[in-house]
């Protein structure tokens, strides 16, 4: 399966759209940084992909195992430092209520840490490059 994503500037915003088919959510930077503080900021969303990566693979692998779920909750930790920024290490807390034993539910969350997309995509280096850039100036 191939993602496709895309973010679209409100008009004369900082402030954008983020969309994935029918799915949308506000993308900007704080109101201190230059931006509206409408939406998330791009570590916010890298950091949430992290989190929604590993709950919906909790999920799936749960329900692949025949144990169901009642609560699940991640939370995602980092920062950013450098020039230019980039992520410090990235570390996440699960907590997760089911119908299994502790033991059960220990390895799902092993198993789940061990085969998380996003995750693995960060600890194994997913190269990131520029295909194209269009750019269209009004001074001369």
């Amino acid at each position: 399966m191939t993602f496709e994503v895309r973010t679209r500037s409100l008009p004369g915003r900082p402030a954008a759209i983020g969309a994935a088919g029918p799915f949308t959510l506000v993308v900007d930077r704080p109101a201190d940084g230059g931006g509206d503080g409408l939406g998330f900021n791009g570590g916010q969303l890298l950091y949430l992909a992290v989190a929604g990566c590993v709950s919906n693979d909790l999920f799936r692998e749960a329900r692949a195992a025949g144990i169901t779920l009642h609560r699940v909750e991640v939370t995602v930790h980092g920062d950013f430092t450098g020039d230019p920024a980039v992520s410090t290490e990235v570390g996440y807390d699960v907590r997760v209520e089911g119908d299994a034993t502790d033991d059960r539910l220990r390895d799902l969350v092993a198993r789940v840490d061990a085969i998380a997309e996003i995750p693995n995509s960060l600890r194994r280096g997913t190269p990131v490059r520029l295909r194209h850039a269009e750019v269209a100036g009004t001074a001369g």
